[in-house]
């Protein structure tokens, strides 16, 4: 009969034999072991050693290159946009750097900002009863200015995009200022009324009210969150349609900018570059830097002479690393975004 005291002796042989199992085990490995992660430890530090210098050296060149392009920046923008007047519309989450960033370099530019419109996320809201009351609001305020809306299969997002762009942009002339056909001065009844009842239904907030003056020129910023992975980003799904929509009217130069940290795979901007909408908008993925808010004001400056849209930037998670600039036949060389030294093309 098996008793507690067996159990007991056997509990105690089972330990006793491990222990002497790992002091028999450690004396005869002790020096191979020791060596092996000796060696693997020098090995490692000096790759540690290695990365740190080329990571110094980067950094050196990188700070560099900001000096540079601060020095410069006024002389690389100087005439650029004189007397043009640039809209600028956030979406949620967009950086505040970025934002004061675009504003500084349109200044530097010869440009006016004249409006700030800061989209909620209940404008990209897909739930029925929110996108149907952006339906509605669309087709009142248009009724009202007399703004005809694209019905076939436009978004509310996109809707939405007409009435604003109608309201507060109007057709650019190379030559600065706007297209003579064109008053420069929007009816500021109807502006105001649209921005309102935007805002009012909380869709949207603006920075200083309406400007008496229309904008020329549209910057749209994106946000420097990304999605979950896997999941399905609204600000992704609409930002194609909305600035298309923006875009159409009046033929408006219009650059969609973000920041590097945010421009990777899934992010509005990446999935905008995969769609036919960035054949009609610029797109800088890196306007978190002195370099991309200098390239965002001369790519639209190559769309005001007549330039084709391009995408710029590190490029980071692009869904597709192929797009270069591309100036047209009529745009000069110096024109080009891609031509000033202090722009890295998209690899």
């Amino acid at each position: 009969m098996i008793d507690f005291r067996y159990h007991l002796v056997s509990i105690v042989a089972v330990f006793l034999a491990l222990a002497i199992g790992i002091v028999l085990g450690s004396t005869e490995l002790q020096g191979p072991v020791y060596n092996i992660l000796s060696r693997t430890t020098s090995s490692l530090q000096g790759q540690l050693a290695n990365v740190s210098s080329q990571r110094t050296a980067l950094e050196q060149e990188a700070n560099a290159d900001d000096e540079f392009i601060q020095a410069n920046e006024a002389e690389l923008l100087a005439g650029k946009l004189t007397g043009q007047r640039i809209a600028i519309v956030t979406e949620p989450g967009a950086q505040p750097g970025v934002v004061s960033g675009i504003i500084a370099a349109a200044r530097l530019a010869g440009a006016t900002v004249t409006d700030q419109i800061n989209l909620t996320n209940k404008f990209f809201d897909a739930t029925n009863t929110t996108a149907d009351t952006l339906i509605s609001m669309n087709s009142s305020l248009a009724q009202t200015a007399g703004i005809q809306l694209d019905g076939s299969s436009t978004s509310p997002q996109a809707g939405a995009a007409t009435v604003l762009a109608s309201e507060i942009l109007t057709k650019a002339s190379a030559s600065g200022g706007t297209d003579q056909s064109t008053s420069a001065t929007t009816t500021s009844t109807d502006a105001q009324s649209a921005l309102q009842s935007y805002a009012g239904a909380g869709f949207l907030q603006t920075n200083g009210g309406v400007s008496a003056q229309q904008a020329t020129l549209a910057v749209i910023v994106t946000p420097q969150t990304i999605p979950a992975q896997n999941s399905a980003d609204p600000l992704a799904q609409d930002l194609g349609p909305f600035t298309q929509s923006l875009a159409k009217v009046n033929s408006t130069p219009t650059v969609v900018v973000g920041s590097a940290a945010g421009s990777v795979a899934g992010s509005p901007i990446a999935v905008l570059r995969g769609t036919g909408v960035a054949s009609q908008v610029s797109t800088v993925d890196d306007a978190d830097t002195l370099r991309g808010q200098i390239v965002a004001m001369q790519a639209l400056h190559l769309e005001l002479i007549g330039g084709t849209a391009g995408s710029w930037g590190i490029d980071i998670g692009s869904p597709d690393p192929s797009i270069t600039p591309s100036p047209s036949a009529t745009a000069s060389a110096s024109s080009s975004p891609s031509s000033d030294p202090s722009k890295k093309p998209k690899r």
